[in-house]
């Protein structure tokens, strides 16, 4: 028995550095869902100035720990006007790829960079051309299109759930207000074949 066990710990000794995770695999599907801030790190959503974001995401894994990501996001900003807030909703898909840039022996921590094609549409105050004293709202609403650049990290905590954290820059044009917006991501990831 005891030569038995010697046999085993040995194979595993030189199989170990053979031996990867299944994560990431070609052809692997992961769901991701995203949460965060736009434009800074207001963290209070009773402020009027707190802007967020939230998204879903459906990412396939191709060789070298790369991926294809398409998602579908929703944007809010609030304008301070007269103690109040106006908003400014954008809803939005993307399609990009991402490229892994930085990862550990065991593939438990990720960097990744990417860049997307967004397209979509945008409303101030939910269309309505009359504010609460009478004023009147120039902006209007519209189709957005443009593209992304994301740096994102992410940890795997098992072989079919991660966390991970990110920055995206997106310029979009066809936006009445602003056509740069920066995203602070969190979010979760969960394998789902």
């Amino acid at each position: 028995m005891k030569y038995f066990s010697f046999f085993i710990t040995l194979v595993m000794f030189f199989a170990a550095p053979t031996i990867r995770a299944q994560r990431c695999l070609p052809g692997q599907r992961e769901l991701q869902f995203t949460a965060g801030t736009v434009n800074g790190f207001n963290m209070n959503p009773k402020s009027k100035e707190f802007d967020f974001h939230t998204g879903i995401a459906l990412s396939q894994f191709t060789k070298s720990f790369n991926r294809w990501q398409f998602g579908v996001d929703y944007l809010e900003k609030g304008f301070l006007y007269k103690y109040n807030s106006i908003p400014q909703a954008q809803f939005t898909a993307d399609a990009g790829y991402f490229l892994n840039i930085l990862s550990d022996v065991r593939k438990t921590f990720f960097v990744s960079v990417g860049a997307s094609a967004v397209g979509g549409y945008e409303t101030v105050y939910w269309g309505k051309k009359v504010l609460f004293d009478g004023a009147a709202i120039n902006d209007k609403d519209g189709f957005l299109y443009g593209g992304a650049l994301a740096l994102e990290t992410e940890v795997y905590l098992t072989n079919r759930f991660a966390l991970f954290a990110g920055v995206k820059e997106r310029f979009l044009t066809g936006s009445s207000i602003g056509a740069l917006n920066t995203l602070f991501s969190v979010g979760i990831k969960f394998s789902i074949n």
